[in-house]
């Protein structure tokens, strides 16, 4: 495959998730957008045999493409040849019982101990502002054997402590903490992937594992609340190849609902290195 000398910071994100789906297991995706797409382009490249469960519970669709862009999840197109149309929670049941591997969920905010928070912002009581909530995400990061999360590089979403635990990781951090909540022994939070960043979990606190070819540790560190542990080796993740953003942008995210957003900023290979380029107006 050829790696792509243009492409912008959440196709990045994407396509390294895509790289991580493990042929012949199980996922349950959250919602629609990074996280599906992520799984379909795994599907077609990588893991022809991995399969998937819909947050709303469509077992192992093989959904018609292009897809409209309004219409990724909750559609006859997105569910087409489903083994099963059921609900959300049959997913969970599924989940309890030890079928679904991994997990792929986004986040608004994660903290030190992989909990993450897509409810509210602010104190209870005071000023805050709602969001839309974990839907089935909740379930997703209770029940999943491994969870990847994915989420912007930003100070104000790697926070170190949640404002409210919308879907849990090792909650306060100590060991056993996950159990004594009533959640399956073994399972949990596995890596966070952003644009700049992939990390993993040490003694269930979160570690930086590589960074986007384009930047410096201190620049990924400086846009987190706390610091959180550092690899001994930090690696460099790979960039996009053109076979992957062909998928991407002709098949699944072909208005660039989930890439044409403004903190997306483009990467450009000037023959030598990859450069971040200046934010558009």
């Amino acid at each position: 495959m050829t790696r792509a000398t243009s492409f912008n910071e959440r196709e990045m994100q994407t396509c390294a998730v895509a790289r991580m789906v493990e042929d012949g297991k199980n996922f349950w995706v959250a919602g629609a957008a990074s996280p599906l797409y992520a799984i379909l382009i795994a599907k077609k490249l990588y893991a022809p045999n991995a399969q998937y469960i819909t947050e709303d519970g469509v077992i192992a669709p093989e959904p018609l493409l292009p897809f409209d862009p309004i219409m990724s999840m909750v559609s006859a197109r997105a569910g087409y040849r489903a083994n099963g149309w059921t609900t959300m929670n049959t997913a969970g049941n599924h989940a309890q019982i030890g079928l679904m591997d991994y997990g792929i969920l986004n986040a608004l905010q994660i903290d030190q101990y992989g909990n993450i928070n897509s409810t509210a912002i602010g104190t209870y009581g005071e000023r805050i502002r709602r969001f839309g909530g974990p839907g089935g995400a909740d379930s997703i990061a209770a029940l999943c054997w491994r969870t990847i999360v994915m989420t912007d590089q930003e100070k104000r979403k790697f926070v170190e402590r949640v404002d409210f635990i919308s879907s849990p990781g090792f909650l306060d951090g100590t060991l056993g903490a996950r159990e004594r909540a009533g959640l399956p022994r073994g399972t949990g939070p596995w890596r966070v992937v952003t644009p700049w960043a992939t990390y993993d979990y040490d003694e269930r606190r979160l570690r930086l594992i590589a960074v986007a070819p384009w930047l410096t540790v201190d620049e990924v560190l400086a846009e987190c609340e706390f610091k959180p542990l550092v690899a001994d080796e930090v690696g460099t993740m790979e960039v996009p190849t053109d076979e992957e953003l062909d998928i991407l942008r002709s098949q699944l995210d072909v208005a660039g609902q989930a890439t044409g957003i403004e903190r997306s900023r483009w990467i450009v290979f000037d023959g030598e290195k990859y450069v971040r380029q200046p934010a558009e107006g």
